[in-house]
């Protein structure tokens, strides 16, 4: 489970690869495949919940843009919550790196004021100090600070029968690029229309024969769409050249 419940639970997993699949549905697809779907799928234990990302970059956007560029390696820093944070909620600060398809995670999780505390540079002695340090040294190289807010709805599933595999839903998929903390809401400006929807399929492995045939005979393709990356390339990058060059671009 790599999820952090709303009301505070959370996973341990601080470090781990993955290869994930993404497939983008439109409302009739979504309606089409989950009317088979949901005969082999469970909702995980924390399936429902609001994802909100803070991600970082410099005043030259050097990180949202070379990802955007879609190379072989790229990386990115967030801090992410489940639900609406208050101080005391439990978030994640997390180096996302992704290489030849595979997806590896280097991540903390501590107190929303916690976290904040420590990108100011004071390393808690109760968390990975080696992570910390990871996380410190990109932020000082890259001159970082909150840049662009990307939320949205989740549904997780579980296999019965494969413990490893796991399958996401993503809809109302929505940015900010004011109002840069996670404790100010999940409210944003949609990236997509309402009907839209991500399909993630996360694996150790590979996808299981019984998915892969379904997908199949449904027509359905992988295919690949960046929340943070459509809205550097559709909202940011359009910004800046009509005149903003702050990472907060007020009039968006």
């Amino acid at each position: 489970m790599d999820t952090v419940h709303a009301q505070g639970r959370y996973a341990t997993q601080k470090n781990f690869e993955r290869k994930e699949k993404k497939y983008l549905l439109s409302s009739g697809q979504y309606d089409e495949l989950f009317g088979v779907l949901n005969d082999r799928l469970r909702e995980d234990e924390y399936s429902r919940t609001t994802v909100m990302s803070l991600y970082y970059d410099n005043s030259s956007f050097d990180l949202l843009g070379r990802s955007a560029d879609r190379p072989m390696y790229k990386e990115k820093f967030r801090i992410r919550s489940y639900g609406v944070p208050d101080d005391d909620t439990a978030v994640f600060a997390e180096i996302k790196k992704k290489f030849d398809g595979v997806v590896y995670k280097r991540r903390i999780q501590g107190r929303y004021t916690e976290v904040l505390d420590m990108l100011d540079g004071n390393i808690l002695p109760d968390r990975d100090i080696q992570i910390q340090k990871e996380i410190l040294w990109m932020k000082e190289r890259y001159d970082l600070a909150p840049a662009a807010f990307i939320g949205y709805d989740r549904t997780a599933y579980t296999s019965p029968a494969d413990p490893g595999f796991r399958l996401t839903v993503d809809s109302g998929i929505r940015y900010r690029l004011t109002d840069l903390d996670l404790r100010k809401g999940d409210q944003g400006t949609l990236l997509r229309e309402p009907g839209f929807r991500i399909m993630e399929i996360k694996t150790a492995g590979n996808m299981p024969l019984w998915l892969t045939q379904i997908l199949s005979e449904k027509k359905i393709y992988s295919g690949s769409f960046s929340k943070i990356g459509t809205c550097y390339k559709e909202v940011i990058v359009p910004a800046l050249r009509s005149g903003g060059n702050d990472r907060r671009i007020q009039n968006v």
